[in-house]
């Protein structure tokens, strides 16, 4: 393809994203362009590639048209489809409202998750609904470097492993996926977080995201820390009948997760655009687009 592709960059809490808006789903992304897209060092670089389209436009979001005009066909930075993107919701609401297709308040988004639930609130933060967590059965565990510790199995349209553990540190480097185990528990891949405790409901993490690698924020996996830290703590909103509010500290900055009983959760926090731009031709013809 020769034709000028626009591009814009945004994070939130500073898990970024290259931005293509495509409303007609005219551009065809294979794997290895949005891998040269997300690398840091040759491309333009992010954790994720967020591709904007009408869902009317999408074969996979059609049946969302009717409840969602939008539709964020997510990429991991190795060019692999996720199902969902909690930060990458958040700055995906915000490009929409930057670019005039939607104003502050309420806005549904379709994602392979399902539709989500945003607002935009006049101070900058987005705060998204992020459905309800399902818990999977099954003991699993997460190691590192010789130590082992038990993980919560947390679904939240994409799997999680949650681990507490008493230092951050005994996450090693997270450059590769920490094993979890019993093999084939994840066929697919899971995101991996530590966690550990800051105090009363408030927590703070690391995570490594299949496909990613270490990433300076996850909101998926935010939410999944909040109700495996709320069901360690005999918080569980369906329990207790109240809403329960975490605070997830990430790399990246700071998460409010709230989970209501019915298993409602929302999550905000900021959402930036950085930059916007065209991607150079040549380069284009490189990376085979």
């Amino acid at each position: 393809m020769s034709t000028r592709i626009a591009f814009l960059k945004g994070h939130g809490t500073q898990n970024d994203f290259v931005i293509v808006p495509d409303p007609e789903n005219a551009l065809d992304l294979p794997a290895a362009a949005v891998a040269a897209l997300c690398d840091r060092r040759a491309g333009i670089g992010g954790d994720g590639l967020l591709h904007v389209v009408r869902s009317a436009a999408h074969p996979e979001a059609r049946e969302m048209a009717a409840e969602a005009e939008w539709f964020m066909d997510y990429r991991n930075s190795d060019g692999s489809v996720a199902e969902m993107c909690g930060n990458g919701v958040r700055v995906f609401a915000r490009y929409l409202q930057r670019a005039g297709h939607v104003e502050a308040g309420d806005l549904a988004i379709a994602t392979r998750g399902g539709v989500k639930r945003a607002h935009l609130d006049k101070d900058g933060d987005v705060t998204v609904g992020m459905g309800r967590a399902r818990l999977p059965e099954g003991e699993v565990t997460v190691s590192v470097d010789g130590r082992t510790w038990p993980a919560r199995n947390v679904d939240m349209g994409n799997p999680h492993a949650v681990a507490f553990v008493n230092d951050l540190a005994h996450a090693g480097e997270l450059l590769a996926p920490p094993p979890v185990a019993p093999a084939g528990t994840y066929p697919d891949g899971v995101n991996v977080e530590f966690v550990v405790d800051r105090g009363p409901r408030h927590v703070a993490m690391r995570v490594h995201e299949r496909g990613s690698g270490e990433t300076r924020s996850c909101g998926t996996g935010a939410c999944a820390v909040a109700v495996a830290a709320a069901r360690r703590d005999g918080a569980d909103p369906e329990v207790t009948g109240e809403a329960s509010t975490y605070t997830v500290d990430v790399p990246g900055g700071r998460l409010m997760i709230t989970e209501y009983p019915g298993g409602e959760i929302e999550m905000t926090g900021p959402a930036v655009i950085v930059a916007e731009g065209e991607i150079d031709e040549e380069w284009l013809r490189a990376a085979g687009l």
